[in-house]
């Protein structure tokens, strides 16, 4: 599928699959700008880019793995959602949960980005049928 996409700083880098799209689900997001990631505070980190997604589409930003392995590098609001009526530049909240600063240099990547459809739903008050689990929920399934 094709979507457009602008670039709105002079670094930025179309997102990407680093093994194809044949063994890569997410496309890698860079930085545009360098960013010292203090701990404990949530930073936005911009990507320089705005994507126009038809309706029916989201783009979904999560982590990667490595910054959360390697550094404790996380999206705390992960996945994250970018609307398909959104026209803004793509920014990621990244929290660093390390001990130190961590700098994110101009180029870096800081997250995968996942295109993904979606099926708009209208709600009906009604009564519920019951179910096997009734009201359980947090761990009721056991450890």
């Amino acid at each position: 599928m094709i979507f457009h996409i602008r670039r709105l700083h002079p670094a930025a880098q179309i997102p990407s699959y680093a093994h194809g799209p044949d063994e890569d689900a997410g496309m890698d997001l860079h930085a545009v700008e360098p960013v010292e990631l203090k701990p404990g505070e949530p930073t936005l980190v911009p990507t320089g880019l705005a994507i126009e997604l038809p309706p029916g589409y989201e783009a979904q930003i999560r982590p990667r793995s490595g910054l959360a392995l390697k550094h404790a590098i996380i999206l705390p609001n992960s996945p994250a959602t970018i609307d398909p009526g959104y026209r803004g530049e793509i920014r990621v909240i990244l929290l660093n949960l390390g001990k130190v600063a961590y700098p994110v240099r101009q180029g870096d990547r800081i997250a995968q980005m996942v295109v993904a459809k979606y099926e708009p739903v209208e709600w009906v008050e009604a009564d519920l049928n019951e179910s096997a689990r009734g009201e359980g929920g947090f761990g009721s399934s056991g450890r």
